[in-house]
């Protein structure tokens, strides 16, 4: 009972972002249209986004209530993800728009591999979502969002139930294999579909001239890559390091 209410819910949030969207999309994309018009226009897709997620992971049968520690988990690995994104970050303008080298997904990544891939994704999608409303990268906020989710997604997937990084006994890959390749399949994603998704958002959402479009896209295809390298490195490094000793305080979060 208390699943299917929050499922109504989650339609609710989604049903109420669309309609939000449709009725800021003008302002936001009138000539001159100020930060605060965005931001909203932003905010509302997010609450589309988010409520069709919820909505999906609540009409899951079995869906789990989530334990304390993997929700405080969660919210200190969204906290990093937008740590990663406003403080380490090298700007690199296209015309008006802009994309970056940054060190944001390291933590999307890493925390799909502590938690799996719903809330390390939700850690992802939150926190670096905030720092794009909180930067100069306030149109992206949404785009953000859906592919920091899926990031997770799929590495949590490829990581816990085709590797199952998180138990010894189940396990017939090394641990450093199985993490790079499940820290790679997500951000193998994130290399296509970010230009990709890019492309279609700025054009058909924003009305972004094509040939401004084309040129973020094949920027943000390099930027991407670089950035999908360095988190496979780094979150793979940073996993194999803290784990053994969360195991052994028994501190490791449940998946």
């Amino acid at each position: 009972m208390k699943n299917k209410f929050q499922w109504i819910l989650s339609l609710a949030a989604a049903a109420a972002g669309i309609i939000l969207t449709f009725l800021t999309r003008a302002g936001a994309l009138a000539e001159g249209a100020g930060t605060g018009a965005k931001i909203v226009f932003a905010l509302s897709l997010i609450l589309a986004l988010l409520g069709i997620v919820g909505a999906i992971v609540f009409a899951i049968p079995g869906h789990r209530k989530t334990d304390t520690k993997s929700l405080a988990t969660a919210a200190l690995f969204a906290a990093l993800c937008y740590v990663g994104f406003t403080f380490f970050k090298i700007d690199i303008p296209v015309g008006t728009e802009k994309t970056a080298f940054h060190l944001g997904n390291v933590f999307c990544v890493l925390g799909a591999l502590f938690l799996g891939g719903l809330w390390g994704g939700m850690a992802g999608a939150v926190g670096m979502s905030i720092a794009d409303l909180t930067t100069a990268y306030v149109t992206s906020a949404p785009k953000t969002f859906l592919l920091k989710l899926c990031i997770g997604l799929i590495t949590g997937l490829i990581a816990h139930k085709v590797f199952h990084i998180a138990d010894d006994e189940k396990q017939k890959v090394s641990l450093p294999v199985a993490t790079v390749l499940s820290a790679a399949a997500g951000m193998a994603f994130n290399v296509v579909a970010d230009p990709l998704v890019g492309y279609f958002y700025k054009t058909y959402l924003f009305g972004i001239p094509q040939e401004m479009a084309k040129a973020l896209a094949k920027m943000g295809a390099v930027t991407t890559l670089v950035n999908a390298v360095i988190a496979v490195i780094c979150a793979t490094i940073l996993y194999l390091a803290v784990r053994p000793a969360l195991k052994k305080a028994g501190l490791m979060p449940k998946v």
